[in-house]
């Protein structure tokens, strides 16, 4: 079993386009899916520790994993049953079911076991499967110790992120040869438990991958605030928000941040915060290594006027909130330069209109038609750059839902563009930075606790 992080993801057509290269390049069919079934089998048999196995399997591919898997276990001693409906649909699932020497029992009498592996249904699926199935898998998982799926959750389409059916969960995810887009986009992958890989020895070329943890900028002895990074935060109507993102710049590591308000809301802390009165020439300052416009931004002209002052400023750019929301696509393309947008899911639509696609296919689009990269939020972050390049990042704190939390995102990401960082890099960067101080806050915690919750991320 591999971890996760930083690996590819393919969707269900690039991951079969993956296996005919691999067969047009000499490797059975056969072979494969022997690999990926004694993949299974040797994590199943570390997780199981001992503990007797039952595997469900399908008439497909993955019911032929299913097969491959219990062949393996029987012959390292575990104690492994199988349950089967439907006849195996091709000659590499027949050949699979071949290799089982054991009984095969009905689904609709068989005992539960301690230990449930699901290979009912795998990739590909586009509809729900029969309700007497999905019966039979919950009454299964109901009674185990331990759930375990091969590829994907019976009932889980692959790339949209999409439960076909109501599903039991699994406790593990067993995915095969590649990650697919469901393995992280919600709510799809609160459905899978802990997700692992199994090699399977395909060559995969994909500019599609999950998050890994970011090399992060650190200071050397010939540093100085400058060289560290300087962030300037355009203020607005709401003082607190553009302070907290202002506060999140320097915990993440900036070395200078000017915050530029309204004279009146000078002061505060923390006091390592530089406030001056908003001035467009103010933003002239070539040292200033990134600039983040919105959070509390407001939404009347002199808001307008802000924006329009930050987008011709030439500044490499963070645009969230407000900005987002008083901005259109041609506004966001009327400049070149680098922009960071980082827009929930209602911004994301008034930008780019609403749509049933695919979260990753949506957030391509929106890069490739502002020419920014694009950090679309949510449960399932996806950040997507113009060229193609998408990262899938894994579930961050629900806790994370409370007014905010968007601010100091915004500000981690000014923070680590500011420092030097190529634009996806350091939108990566800030992403990994706000995620890890959510987990380390623990439950109930403030916006306030994120942005200083920063500072212990960084060391």
């Amino acid at each position: 079993m591999i971890p996760i992080e930083g690996r590819p993801v393919l969707t269900a057509a690039r991951m079969r386009a993956a296996e005919a290269a691999a067969m047009a390049a000499g490797t059975p069919e056969t072979e494969l899916m022997r690999r990926a079934g004694e993949g299974v089998a040797k994590a199943v048999a570390r997780l199981a520790g001992g503990r007797a196995v039952l595997i469900l399997c399908g008439p497909g591919h993955n019911g032929g994993d299913g097969f491959v898997a219990a062949s393996a276990l029987a012959r390292q001693g575990c104690a492994v049953r199988v349950a089967a409906f439907g006849l195996p649909r091709s000659d590499t699932a027949r050949w699979a079911r071949s290799l089982w020497q054991g009984s095969v029992e009905s689904l609709d009498s068989v005992e539960p076991a301690p230990v449930l592996v699901d290979a009912a249904f795998g990739t590909g699926l586009s509809r729900a499967p029969d309700d007497g199935v999905l019966s039979a898998l919950r009454r299964l998982a109901d009674a185990a110790w331990l759930r375990i799926a091969i590829d994907l959750p019976s009932g889980i389409e692959s790339d949209r992120g999409i439960p076909l059916a109501d599903h039991a969960g699994c406790d593990v995810t067993l995915a095969l040869g590649a990650l697919k887009p469901s393995h992280l986009l919600q709510p799809a992958r609160g459905h899978m438990g802990e997700v692992r890989l199994i090699e399977i020895g395909l060559s995969i070329n994909s500019d599609w991958r999950a998050q890994h943890r970011p090399t992060l900028p650190m200071p050397d002895a010939g540093s100085h605030k400058y060289s560290r990074g300087m962030v300037a935060i355009v203020g607005g109507s709401m003082a607190g928000a553009s302070e907290l993102a202002a506060t999140a710049a320097l915990r993440a590591g900036a070395g200078y941040v000017l915050h530029l308000s309204d004279a009146a809301e000078k002061g505060g802390a923390p006091h390592a915060v530089v406030r001056r009165a908003f001035d467009p020439s103010a933003m002239d300052d070539e040292r200033i290594g990134a600039l983040v416009i919105g959070p509390g931004l407001g939404r009347d002209d002199k808001a307008r006027a802000r924006l329009d002052a930050a987008l011709d400023s030439g500044r490499p750019l963070v645009i969230d909130g407000d900005a987002l929301s008083i901005s259109d696509v041609a506004d966001l393309n009327r400049t070149g330069g680098t922009r960071i947008l980082t827009p929930h899911g209602g911004e994301f639509a008034h930008l780019f209109g609403a749509s049933s696609d695919a979260k990753p296919d949506r957030a391509r689009r929106a890069a490739e038609a502002t020419g920014a990269i694009v950090v679309f939020k949510g449960a399932d972050t996806v950040i997507a750059a113009p060229d193609g390049r998408t990262i899938f990042c894994p579930p961050a704190s629900p806790w994370l839902s409370t007014a905010g939390t968007g601010d100091v995102l915004a500000g981690a990401i000014g923070a680590m563009l500011a420092a030097g960082l190529e634009p996806l890099a350091a939108a990566e960067a800030g992403v990994w930075l706000h995620a890890e101080a959510a987990r380390r806050c623990g439950p109930a915690f403030i916006a306030d606790d994120l942005a200083d919750a920063l500072s212990a991320v960084r060391g």
